[in-house]
C-alpha cells in the first residue's frame, strides 16, 4: 500500500509541481491549502481566493483530493503579533522564518496527521537527509533558490517525516514541467515580499496597526537634514524613501542611506556617500536553534548568512552560556540588521539559526 503525503499547496508553481512529482513517484497525495491571513480591508490585496482557485485547478488536473484549513488565528497569535512587536521595538523581523516554524511545520503538521499522512511535503527548495536517526537540513541543488535560510528554526521532530520534492531541481525545470502538463500555475509569477502585505504600500499597511511618530533625520555629525515618518518604517542600509535628494551643496556626494536608529530620542541617522558606518565586525545572536545537534566545541569556524540570498560568509563562532552566540566576521559585513536571522552552515548542511540582537562596529 502506497504511503500518504500531505503537501502544502500555496497556489504557486513550486508546490503545484511538487504535488505532481509526488503523484508520479507513486505516493497517495493529498493537497492542503492554508488560509493564514483573513483580509478585512476592502482595499486590501490579499490573493487568497485566487490562490485557492489555482490550487483547485491543479489538484483537479493531477487528480488528487484537496482541502483547505484556516490558521488565521494561529498566524495572528504566533507570527503577526511578534512581527508588530519587533517593528515597534525598531527592529526588522522576518515573519517567513516564524511562519515555517509556527504554522507550516506546526498546526499544518498536526492537520496532516489527522488526514492520515505518513509524510508532509512542501515546495521549498532544500534537501533533507536522514543519517543515523539525525535529520539534516541541506542546501538545494538550485543555489539561486535555496530556502534553507527560511527553515533555520525547525526542530528534529519537525524534520522527521518531511519530503522536499524540488530538492534536486532547477527553477527553469519546474516551469517547463508545469507548462508541459498544462498546470494553471505554469506562468504565475513568484510571490515576493511579506505574504500578508502583498503588493500594497508597506508604510500604509503598518500604520494601520502601529501609530507612527515623526522625528528628525540627522547625519552622523548631528546636523538635522530632514524628517522621518516613524522609525519603524526604516531599516539599516535603506536608500529609498528618505526624501533627502535635494540638499543644497551636497548633491555630488552620493546617495543617503540609513545607518542607525535612536529609539529613545526618535532620531534616524543617515550617512551621505560614505558606507563605512554600515560595516560591522561581529554580532550577538540570541535563542540559537541547532538543527542537527549542538556542537561539542565552544568555538569553531563555519559559514554564515545574515540575509536571504547572501553568499556564504566566513565566520568564527563562540557559544555563550545563555545559549546565544558571538559571531566574528572574517570580513566586515554590510547592514547586519537587528531582528533578522544569522544562519550557520557547514558545507551543504544548515546548522540552524538565531536572531541578531546587535552588531559591533
Amino acid at each position: 500500500m502506497s504511503k500518504t503525503v500531505v503537501i502544502g499547496m500555496s497556489g504557486g508553481v513550486d508546490s503545484s509541481v511538487a504535488a505532481l512529482l509526488l503523484k508520479q513517484q507513486g505516493y497517495n497525495v493529498i493537497g492542503l491549502y492554508m488560509m493564514n491571513w483573513e483580509e478585512t480591508d476592502e482595499n486590501g490585496c490579499c490573493t487568497a481566493e485566487d490562490d485557492y482557485a489555482d490550487v483547485r485547478r491543479v489538484c483537479s488536473l493531477i487528480d488528487i483530493p484537496y482541502y483547505t484549513v484556516n490558521f488565521a488565528k494561529e498566524y495572528m497569535d504566533r507570527v503577526f503579533s511578534y512581527f508588530l512587536a519587533e517593528y515597534k521595538a525598531g527592529r526588522t523581523p522576518n515573519p517567513d522564518v516564524l511562519c515555517n516554524r509556527e504554522i507550516k511545520f506546526g498546526p499544518f503538521l498536526e492537520e496532516a496527521k489527522r488526514l492520515g499522512a505518513d509524510y508532509i511535503a512542501t515546495g521549498h527548495y532544500c534537501k533533507i537527509s536522514h543519517e543515523h536517526g539525525v535529520h539534516l537540513l541541506q542546501k538545494a541543488a538550485d543555489q539561486n533558490k535555496d530556502q534553507t535560510y527560511f527553515l533555520n528554526q525547525l526542530s528534529q521532530a519537525q524534520l522527521a517525516n518531511v519530503l522536499f520534492p524540488l530538492q534536486d531541481m532547477q527553477k527553469p525545470e519546474i516551469r517547463k514541467i508545469a507548462l508541459d502538463y498544462g498546470l494553471a500555475t505554469a506562468k504565475k509569477k513568484d510571490s515576493t515580499g511579506i505574504c500578508f502585505i502583498g503588493e500594497r504600500n508597506f508604510r500604509k499597511f503598518l500604520s494601520t496597526y502601529l501609530p507612527a511618530s515623526k522625528g528628525k533625520i540627522c547625519d552622523l555629525s548631528g546636523k538635522e537634514v530632514g524628517e522621518h515618518f516613524g522609525l519603524m518604517y526604516y531599516t539599516l542600509g535603506q536608500r529609498k524613501g528618505l526624501e533627502l535628494g535635494g540638499i543644497k551643496g551636497e548633491e555630488s556626494q552620493g546617495r543617503w542611506f540609513v545607518v542607525k536608529k535612536d529609539l529613545q530620542n526618535n532620531v534616524l541617522y543617515v550617512s551621505h556617500g560614505d558606507e563605512s558606518p554600515l560595516y560591522s565586525k561581529s554580532c550577538e545572536v540570541s535563542g540559537f536553534n541547532w538543527i542537527p545537534t549542538k556542537p561539542k566545541e565552544q568555538s569553531f569556524a563555519c559559514k554564515a548568512k545574515f540575509r536571504y540570498r547572501q553568499p556564504d560568509q566566513d565566520v568564527f563562532v563562540t557559544m555563550k552560556p545563555d545559549g546565544g552566540l558571538h559571531v566574528d566576521f572574517a570580513e566586515k559585513q554590510r547592514a547586519v540588521t537587528e531582528g533578522q536571522y544569522a544562519v550557520l552552515y557547514s558545507g551543504i548542511n544548515c546548522l540552524g539559526g538565531g536572531v541578531i540582537e546587535s552588531a559591533e562596529y
